[in-house]
């Protein structure tokens, strides 16, 4: 099997995924980061890498759009290890009209447009705990907006006429950051999504609009040629732009990739596969984790971690039935419920480690310990306990929940067992279905939909947005307090107790001392229960692909193969 790449043709894709967003100030989902790796750049980014049993190697940010990684040696960290100046690299070029160089003021802009209220940042506390004047920024921004019209216009000028006051682009090459502490996971929080710059066209736009899609530019190897307005059909063609010798991470070897969004089972893709007729699978749920089959060059099954996936979340603003899930009886009698082994047995079938989860930091992230507030024998659930919870809580005769559901065979699966456990111990669930865009990009997100009651009971996953030194990456973005349009505090769980520890943990150098202090993190979150956790579910392992697929190289924090850096063979169409 030749090693030396092809250049050319179309890489398929068929699937049930979908894009939360594509504008990269909202995008927080894996499926959308999968395209997201090739349409943009980013301060610093992870290397693919064909064996994730190495964490130095997988899990270590190396520079994208930074010429540099800095260090207190070149000038680029200060000696309290509080100033951190990043100089960027020069030819990276948007596919504008004309062409031109990404500058550091395109950096601040799409810094700045992360709180817009129309469609924010899901990770924004990554920002506001970290950056000198960050939050002041956000809290004035929402302020800016209450009871006005959030149109491109009045975004842009607030964006224009207030500034960060920790973060200042000194030249069209420079940016300076200024931290409120020292933060060893700095560039972990640089390597994400959020950090991708922004041109200036994009003040013309509603963020994430379909105007926006239509009119987004491209500073990665790829630019999006093709979106349909129902998300049922993405093409990606080369960047004509893009200069292999100013990106050291991705690559084009491949002509275009075509997504189409289908529902067929997991089965019928892997024939397809087989049969030649599609390349991959789109998105991480509809692919087989099976092994790969003989002759496959996919990368060594290896698990760099374990996202918390799946877990029930309570909408603890709805008013339905009296306020029902906002009720700490409630949330336990379904905790007490919930069969966690035949949910893991469900999801057996796609061939991934998954062990019971009894708290909200799952293995492999910092915090984690096995410790277990509600306890039922072998994890199968408590129906008589379940239904003693109900009674004290005053719904002794039952009660219905609205449960959103993703209409995905596999997730339809889990939601009909959760349904199951309910029904026994008399909660019934009205279904409102939605796709996976729509589940993530707006019937959770919204905090308006929320107080609305347009749910009660839901059933998303959160997978560590880094591993290795991630004491922040499960607790910022799902518990602390976050109201804002794109959050990923679904619920709306707000606790100044829990606010408060996330910020010493944040605060505190000691490795020792701060992973204690995000462990009490837990335990505070568990003691007010906003999720029940169901469990560690494998973040990553080799995909099934099909066989003319070369060079399988995984991204662990996008869960999937970096299609930047695959080739195919024959390249025919």
């Amino acid at each position: 099997m030749s090693s030396t790449p092809r250049f050319g043709g179309t890489l398929r894709l068929v699937g049930p995924g979908g894009v939360d967003h594509i504008d990269t100030a909202s995008a927080y989902y894996a499926t959308s980061a999968q395209i997201l790796r090739a349409l943009t750049r980013q301060l610093f980014a992870y290397p693919a890498s064909a064996d994730l049993s190495d964490p130095a190697a997988a899990f270590t940010p190396a520079p994208d759009l930074a010429a540099e990684v800095p260090t207190a040696e070149n000038g680029g960290i200060s000696a309290d290890r509080r100033t951190y100046t990043i100089r960027l690299r020069d030819g990276v070029r948007w596919n504008s009209t004309p062409p031109r160089e990404v500058t550091a003021q395109d950096v601040v802009r799409g810094l700045k447009r992360l709180p817009n209220p129309v469609s924010g940042a899901g990770a924004l506390h990554y920002f506001t705990s970290t950056i000198v004047g960050f939050r002041e920024f956000c809290d004035a921004y929402r302020a800016a907006f209450e009871g006005r019209a959030a149109t491109p216009a009045a975004m842009a000028e607030f964006q224009d006429s207030h500034d960060i006051a920790g973060l200042t682009a000194v030249d069209d090459k420079t940016l300076v950051f200024r931290l409120l502490q020292p933060a060893n996971d700095f560039l972990n929080i640089l390597a994400t999504g959020f950090t991708t710059p922004a041109p200036a066209e994009y003040d013309a736009h509603v963020p994430d609009s379909p105007e926006f899609r239509r009119n987004t530019l491209s500073c990665g190897p790829y630019r999006l040629a093709e979106h349909a307005d129902d998300g049922s059909r993405l093409l990606l063609e080369r960047n004509p732009e893009w200069r292999a010798d100013t990106d050291p991470i991705r690559n084009q070897y491949v002509a275009r990739i075509a997504i189409t969004v289908g529902r067929e089972p997991v089965a019928v893709t892997q024939r397809k596969m087989d049969a030649g007729e599609i390349d991959l699978a789109w998105s991480y749920t509809a692919v087989s984790w099976a092994r790969p089959k003989a002759g496959q060059d996919a990368a060594p099954r290896s698990y760099p971690g374990f996202a918390l996936n799946p877990y029930l979340v309570f909408n603890l603003r709805s008013p339905n039935q009296r306020g029902a899930v906002g009720k700490i009886g409630v949330r336990k009698a379904i905790a007490h419920a919930v069969d966690k082994v035949a949910i893991g047995e469900i999801l057996d079938d796609l061939d991934a480690p998954n062990t019971p989860l009894r708290s909200v930091i799952p293995v492999g992230s910092i915090g984690h310990r096995d410790f277990n507030p509600y306890p039922t024998p072998d994890d199968r659930g408590d129906p008589a306990k379940a239904r003693a919870f109900l009674e004290e809580a005053g719904y002794g005769d039952g009660l219905s929940l609205i449960a959103a559901v993703r209409d995905i065979g596999i997730h339809l699966k889990v939601m009909e067992s959760v349904a199951a456990d309910l029904a026994a111990i008399g909660i019934g669930l009205e279904w409102r279905k939605f796709t996976q865009a729509e589940y993530y990009g707006s019937a959770l997100s919204d905090p308006e939909a929320g107080r609305r009651g347009d749910w009660d009971i839901a059933e998303p996953g959160f997978t560590p947005d880094w591993f290795g030194n991630n004491g922040r990456v499960i607790v910022q973005p799902l518990f602390q307090t976050n109201d804002a349009p794109g959050t990923t505090n679904y619920g709306g769980y707000s606790s100044p107790v829990v606010d408060a520890l996330i910020e010493q943990a944040l605060q505190e150098p000691e490795p020792a001392k701060a992973e204690e202090l995000w462990h009490q993190v837990d335990v505070e979150v568990m003691k007010d229960l906003p999720i029940v956790p169901i469990l560690n579910f494998a973040a990553m392992t080799s995909r099934y692909h099909g066989k003319r697929v070369r060079n399988a190289v995984h991204v662990p924090q996008i869960e999937f193969f970096d299609m930047t850096n695959l080739w195919l063979d024959p390249p025919e169409d």
